[in-house]
């Protein structure tokens, strides 16, 4: 075996490894847990937040009055056109591991490397089932600070969180120690 064609097949076989891990990360759950803290009234804050988060399309899916536990519920959708991405990355690199087949194993007719492109669009439905899930995010009141004013725990989706953190920190005078905007994540 030739030595470029060795160096395809090892570069053929590295981008598909990047594309297994990439649809790993692309559906990873990032729950995340923040506190934040407000002067204003835990009564506003979380009417505040509760109104926001309806507008965005969560719903309200009960709660835990003895823990103080407020949990909405949203479906989060998968992007459409990565999904088409994936799917054209994924037929383009199985037809170059089929060429690189072809060229080192001669004997392998072309249509018998058809099922192999074939492949390539199982990237997007992968990403499409995936990515496509309902999330939870749950509000918890804290003990008040000694200041006055509410501390709350928020738990969901890291997205969701740093989307709070930059949408209703100056209505709602949010406070939390800021980690969600620095994180290099």
């Amino acid at each position: 075996m030739p030595s470029g064609f060795q160096s395809v097949l090892l570069l053929t076989i590295l981008l598909a490894i990047g594309l297994v891990f990439f649809l790993r990360a692309a559906s990873k759950d990032r729950t995340t847990v923040v506190d934040i803290t407000s002067p204003q009234s835990p009564l506003a804050v979380l009417e505040g937040l509760s109104n926001w988060l309806e507008q965005r399309g969560w719903s309200r899916n009960g709660g835990d009055a003895e823990r103080q536990v407020l949990r909405f519920q949203g479906q989060v959708a998968s992007s459409q056109p990565l999904a088409i991405l994936l799917s054209i990355l994924g037929t383009i690199g199985s037809a170059c591991f089929g060429l690189v087949l072809q060229q080192l194993a001669p004997q392998l007719a072309w249509w018998s490397l058809l099922p192999l492109v074939g492949l390539g669009p199982l990237a997007g439905v992968i990403y499409s089932s995936r990515a496509a899930r309902t999330e939870t995010l749950e509000l918890r009141l804290l003990d008040a600070p000694a200041q006055g004013g509410s501390a709350l725990r928020l738990r969901a989706h890291r997205d969701e969180l740093i989307a709070i953190e930059l949408e209703l920190a100056e209505s709602l005078q949010l406070a939390s120690d800021g980690s969600l905007l620095t994180s290099p994540i």
